[in-house]
């Protein structure tokens, strides 16, 4: 079954990274490539979070979009990215989870399957 790994920064998790980067990196390129030897990666990307502003297009009833600059959910925590991971099921999901060296959050939810 295939999950997401939604990983979610705050100000306090990025300082914690930034104080130690190329520790940090090394961990968690070392957990990256565990996961991809035993075939349980799928994908994943990191989004810029520190230079550029997200920009967030809602559709309102009468069908036209509202543009504004922004996270679609203001609050502490800021998408960073993700991984899609392929595992037997939603312990073995927590398990990896668990075990990425990251001070961020990560919040696990299945992926949908197409019928």
């Amino acid at each position: 079954m295939k999950y997401a790994l939604v990983i979610f920064e705050t100000d306090e998790s990025r300082r914690r990274i930034q104080a130690d980067r190329a520790a940090y990196r090394k961990e968690y390129e070392g957990w990256i490539g565990g996961l991809a030897a035993a075939g349980k990666l799928v994908g994943g990307e990191a989004l810029e979070t520190e230079q550029i502003t997200p920009v967030t297009v809602r559709t309102r009833a009468d069908g036209a979009a509202l543009v504004s600059d922004g996270p679609a959910h203001a609050g502490e925590e800021t998408l960073g990215g993700w991984f899609i991971i392929d595992v037997a099921d939603r312990e073995e999901a927590l398990e990896l989870a668990t075990s990425l060296p990251t001070p961020e959050t990560i919040e696990i939810r299945p992926i949908l399957e197409s019928a």
